[in-house]
């Protein structure tokens, strides 16, 4: 997983999901954007308004489990500094 951020000056989060061709066919694409989601949705009340955030999914991503993206997803939010704790 790799995560961008970038400060606007809105009190909104907005978020894009994309996932290749490199990481796989359209199911393992699917899935890996649909664990991306659900790992998002645990962490969004945990965020400080005001960014846009892109994820982009790596070609293992469809392969492990959500709980893996969660930390992955927590980790790079916590560097970013957007993350309450």
């Amino acid at each position: 997983l790799v995560t961008y951020v970038t400060k606007t000056g809105r009190n909104e989060i907005k978020i894009g999901i994309t996932a290749a061709k490199k990481v796989g066919c359209a199911v393992k694409r699917n899935r890996s954007r649909r664990l991306i989601k659900a790992a998002y949705t645990l962490l969004e009340p945990k965020l400080k308004k005001g960014y846009h955030i892109v994820f982009v999914a790596r070609a293992l991503t469809p392969n492990v489990k959500m709980q893996q993206v969660y930390k992955a997803m927590e980790k790079h939010l916590c560097a970013a500094g957007i993350l309450e704790k």
